[in-house]
């Protein structure tokens, strides 16, 4: 068995067709078809009715359950009023001071309605706020959270650790680009300056060699400017004569450089130096017979002997 399926332009077709037919054969006669008048529905608001119905499947529970209020705007700050004011003011001016003579109206203005939009929805859902906390307090429910409220989380530790990661590393990924970014303008700051130097030195070179040629030439004489160039050289350097104490300590200590090896082998002035050389004394401390150097104790060895210490102790 087969089944065919036919579009909605194929039976009309046919059906035009076989109307056509039929009245061809004069099987359609007048009176065998009937228009049929359309009858409007009439839509009435009973209102007592809807209330009544309204009655019958209305849940009679306490307000607490439903939490349902019914307010009216809260009055509007006045910073946003002020700011809505002088919006609406200056685009009247601007629209005013255009070519065209088109009056201006702030209130068809869109982006002024879908901000008045907004503004009324936040001012509704306000006044609903602050009379549902009033109602709340006089039924003596807590509007607070205590601190030791304990609440499970809807998402498990895992999915949270899953966030936390993405979150470190697309932290991680934004602190990388931004320290690229820092190196890259860095070295944009270093080249640029790196150019400008260079171009101040050739500049100043090139004046350097026209003020040495027109010497040379015999055109000036003044020789300034090498003066000049030397201490622009030297300008970074501070104070020559500076003295650094930790170096002239060392130096003091262990001595400022210079020649080391043979410094202590005598020379013609040395040898011819006799200051502080005394040839009695030296004749005086000498034992011509023993051929050596008379030495004295300064201090003599007042211990007694064993024997002594012995006898002291008994």
């Amino acid at each position: 068995m087969t089944d065919f399926i036919l579009n909605d332009s194929d039976t009309e077709a046919d059906s035009d067709e076989e109307l056509q037919e039929a009245f061809a054969k004069g099987l359609l006669q007048p009176g065998l078809n009937e228009e049929i008048e359309r009858v409007e529905r009439k839509y009435i608001n009973n209102i007592a009715d809807l209330k009544a119905k309204h009655k019958e499947f209305k849940l009679k529970l306490p307000w607490i359950e439903t939490l349902d209020l019914v307010t009216t705007i809260a009055p509007m700050a006045p910073d946003v009023a002020m700011q809505l004011q002088e919006t609406a003011q200056r685009r009247k001016n601007i629209k005013e001071n255009n070519k065209g003579n088109q009056v201006y109206d702030p209130t068809q203005d869109p982006v002024l309605n879908e901000f008045k939009r907004e503004n009324l929805i936040h001012r509704q859902a306000q006044a609903a706020v602050i009379e549902g906390i009033k109602k709340l307090k006089e039924l003596g429910i807590p509007t607070r959270r205590p601190d030791d409220y304990f609440a499970e989380m809807a998402k498990s530790d895992e999915h949270m650790q899953k966030v936390r990661k993405n979150l470190m590393t697309k932290q991680a990924a934004q602190a990388r680009t931004e320290k690229v970014r820092q190196l890259r303008d860095q070295k944009k700051i270093a080249k640029r300056v790196q150019i400008d130097t260079k171009l101040k030195q050739t500049a100043e070179k090139k004046q350097m060699l026209e003020q040495l040629k027109r010497v040379r030439k015999g055109k000036s004489a003044d020789l300034s400017f090498l003066d000049d160039e030397k201490g622009q050289k030297n300008k970074g350097k501070g104070p020559q004569n500076k003295i650094n104490k930790r170096r002239a300590m060392k130096d003091k200590k262990f001595g400022f450089g210079g020649k080391k090896k043979g410094s202590k082998l005598n020379t013609r002035d040395s040898t011819s130096n006799m200051d502080g050389f005394n040839s009695s004394a030296k004749k005086k401390a000498f034992n011509f017979k023993t051929k050596s150097f008379n030495v004295k104790n300064k201090t003599k060895n007042q211990r007694p002997g064993k024997s002594k210490r012995k006898n002291t102790k008994r």
